[in-house]
């Protein structure tokens, strides 16, 4: 069964450029419904077999398979569908994490509206690893605490995520700079959205 197609604002960014921040309060304006393929994850049960292949990933700073990602992607919209958290008739989803690299990009073109594409913009990355070990002490996240595996991640988003702008117009491209305070950062998104 062909899925339909979601409309969607894309956040993208090195990993600790505050998508998640902001991709949550982009969620709690009117109609928008934001969806981490992060916090996905890491709502496997960790004891799941799902949960433990996808851990075996994450830890080592490496990208969940593309086909593992966009099927997990696709049961947690049809939960938010079912349970009545998210109407594709009239709401627009901010996605974080997703696509990660131009094959998945690919896999959705046809399955996403791109409306807009929030792309959060740091010139100091060590203020972004500064950033993830904080997170890491305050959420526990083990894949933040490593500063190794925090630098693999940087390589992998420059290239493997990075590229997946290339997959679309320009235009839809609006570059905000990460390092203003999270008020200021939602402040800029917000005139972005209502622009567009």
């Amino acid at each position: 069964m062909p899925h339909p197609v979601y409309r969607a604002i894309l956040l993208f960014g090195l990993p600790g450029v505050g998508k998640g921040t902001q991709g949550q309060r982009i969620g709690s304006l009117p109609h928008f419904r934001h969806v981490s393929t992060g916090e996905l994850f890491r709502s496997l049960d960790p004891e799941s077999s799902l949960g433990q292949e996808v851990r075996s990933y994450s830890e080592r700073g490496l990208l969940v398979p593309d086909e593992l990602t966009i099927r997990i992607f696709h049961d947690a919209i049809g939960r938010l569908i079912t349970s009545g958290q998210f109407d594709p008739a009239q709401d627009t989803l901010a996605l974080d994490g997703i696509p990660r690299n131009v094959n998945q990009a690919k896999i959705l073109d046809g399955q996403l509206r791109v409306l807009r594409i929030i792309y959060l913009v740091s010139s100091d990355e060590q203020v972004m690893i500064d950033r993830m070990k904080r997170r890491a002490e305050v959420e526990g996240r083990k894949d933040d605490a490593d500063e190794d595996v925090i630098r693999r991640r940087f390589d992998v988003y420059r290239r493997e995520t990075k590229p997946v702008l290339e997959c679309y117009p320009r235009a839809l491209i609006a570059e905000i700079d990460a390092l203003g305070t999270p008020d200021e950062v939602t402040a800029a998104i917000k005139k972005e959205l209502a622009a567009s």
